[in-house]
Formats: structure tokens, C-alpha cells, sequence
């Protein structure tokens, strides 16, 4: 049984609010779980010692036990001190967006154009003396 460590949607509409559950990574998102391992509430700010509980002997359990954290919980869980920091790829992080990149086309043509025009105004200058 390939068990995971995730999120299970709870809360009402527009106010979410989740259970941090071990469950059969074949049931669904918000159904059946084995476990509940903590809650996660999004809504309060990030410093608040309520945002994220979990029974951190069970959590461990698990992972001991095969269980494998989705994303957002192994950022929990790294921040909670219980798996290592993984490296992430992101290789477009610092690459940037289309509309910048526009932006800096129409920049480089327009000093682009006063620099061709300028020699030329030299040359013209340098000739009538």
C-alpha cells in the first residue's frame, strides 16, 4: 500500500482549512485517511503558533514506516525540523516573465537608436571644422 502524508480539505467556501492526514494515496484528496497527523490553517498569519499542528512521534511514525510527504507537508515538515531541507530546481526562477522581457527589447532599441545617430553627428561636426 503506497501510504502518504498530505493535506485533506476541510472549512467552507473561501475559508479553507486542513487536516494533515496519512492515508492510502489511492483514496481521495478529502476521503477516507488512516491518520490524523495535524491541522493546517492558512488564514492566520504566518507567525502564529496555530498555523501548523502536528503530532510530530506520529509523523515520524509514518515516515519511518514508507510514507511519503507531498510537497507542501515536506515544506512543513522541514520547517518543523523533522526531514532535511531538500534542494529544489526551479531553473526559470530567475528568468523574467514576457512582459519584461518585452520591456527590455523596446529599451535596448530605443538607447540603441540614439547611439547610431550620435557617431554620425560627430563625424558631421568634426568635419565642418
Amino acid at each position: 500500500m503506497a501510504m502518504k502524508i498530505r493535506l485533506a480539505r476541510g472549512g467552507s467556501k473561501k475559508r479553507p482549512y486542513y487536516s494533515i492526514v496519512a492515508a492510502d494515496s489511492r483514496m481521495p484528496r478529502d476521503g477516507r485517511f488512516i491518520e490524523k497527523l495535524g491541522t493546517y490553517a492558512p488564514l492566520l498569519p504566518k507567525d502564529s503558533e496555530d498555523r501548523v499542528k502536528m503530532d510530530t512521534d506520529r509523523v515520524q511514525y509514518w515516515l519511518n514506516q514508507g510514507a511519503q510527504p507531498t510537497d507542501r507537508v515536506a515544506r512543513m515538515l522541514e520547517a518543523a525540523g523533522l526531514k532535511e531541507k531538500a534542494e529544489r530546481s526551479n531553473p526559470k526562477k530567475g528568468e523574467p516573465g514576457k512582459a519584461a522581457k518585452e520591456r527590455a527589447e523596446k529599451k535596448a532599441a530605443r538607447s540603441a537608436a540614439p547611439a547610431e545617430e550620435a557617431p554620425a553627428d560627430e563625424a558631421a561636426e568634426e568635419t565642418a571644422e
